[in-house]
């Protein structure tokens, strides 16, 4: 039995258009492949960024002042007056001189200024130093007497030395006492009063005549 085919499933009738439908897409994919673009991979490895920080130098500006010029003192007029001959001019000053060969010219003498610079000048150390009465022992038996530890110092707990300087006068006395190194507390200023309420030292001498001598002095304060 021979079977029969309907047109409906016939594909023969459609043949034409799968035909058309297939050069499309084949068309479509050439285009495609001639756009097609590839790029070659670069890798990028320890990529570093650098920041210039490097200041920006600012020149600057400077304005220049011209100082203008001082100003010009007014032209000195010399007023020259002419004496006539026949003017006859007062207060005229005479002097005569007579001078004989036999006559001696006294020669002037300069003061010399070397001994009041001695007396001015403050020596350090002198061939024989000032000395106190009795000797460096009479001296701190007079400061161990004399001197009294401040009520300051006490509270405070303080205690050290002090070191005074002063200068021995040519006639013995103290004078010029000042602290150059103290502790505080009122014992700077006891030091002083002290040392300035010494007798008559024996002054220092150089080359057999007194002069002035800086002496220097510590002065111990203790809590017992």
């Amino acid at each position: 039995m021979e079977q029969k085919v309907s047109d409906k499933a016939n594909l023969e009738n459609k043949r034409t258009l799968f035909l058309e439908f297939g050069f499309v897409i084949a068309l479509l994919l050439t285009f495609f492949a001639f756009e097609y673009r590839s790029y070659d991979k670069v890798e990028y490895a320890n990529l570093e960024r650098v920041v210039d920080d490097t200041p920006e130098e600012i020149i600057p500006i400077t304005e220049q002042k011209v100082k203008p010029p001082p100003p010009q003192p007014p032209p000195q007029v010399t007023i020259i007056n002419v004496v006539k001959n026949d003017v006859v001019v007062e207060n005229d000053i005479s002097i005569d001189v007579e001078f004989d060969e036999s006559m001696e010219v006294a020669e002037y003498q300069f003061v010399k200024e070397e001994e009041e610079i001695e007396e001015q000048q403050i020596f350090l150390v002198v061939e024989e130093m000032p000395e106190f009465p009795g000797g460096d022992a009479k001296m701190y038996e007079f400061i161990g007497k004399n001197i009294e530890y401040p009520r300051m110092a006490k509270e405070s707990g303080i205690s050290g030395r002090v070191f005074v300087t002063f200068v021995v006068e040519r006639d013995g006395k103290v004078t010029d006492v000042q602290v150059i190194r103290g502790i505080g507390g009122g014992c700077d200023e006891e030091a002083i009063r002290v040392i300035k309420a010494m007798p008559k030292w024996n002054a220092g001498k150089q080359r057999g005549k007194p002069v002035r001598v800086q002496y220097r002095m510590p002065i111990k304060f203790t809590l017992q």
